[in-house]
């Protein structure tokens, strides 16, 4: 499980894709992404990389609410 770069201080510098940053890809050195709620894949050769502090956001993003428990139908 990747854990987005919690323990970067730790570990030292990992790849992944950044936001707001121009990101090349470390396959073809191309710049153009496709970016998914997890990765970013290089829509040149493919290469998926991890999104380096991004956050599940959107449509279908689930968060439980309330107190957990299902009503009885």
């Amino acid at each position: 499980m990747y854990d987005f770069g919690i323990r970067q201080p730790r570990t030292g510098y990992r790849i992944g894709y950044r936001a707001n940053e121009t990101n090349h890809c470390p396959g073809c050195g191309q710049s153009h992404w496709m970016i998914g709620r997890m990765t970013a894949e290089c829509a040149n050769c493919g290469t998926a990389l991890p999104l380096i502090a991004g956050s599940a956001t959107g449509i279908g993003t689930l968060r439980p609410r309330g107190t957990g428990t299902l009503a009885a139908a």
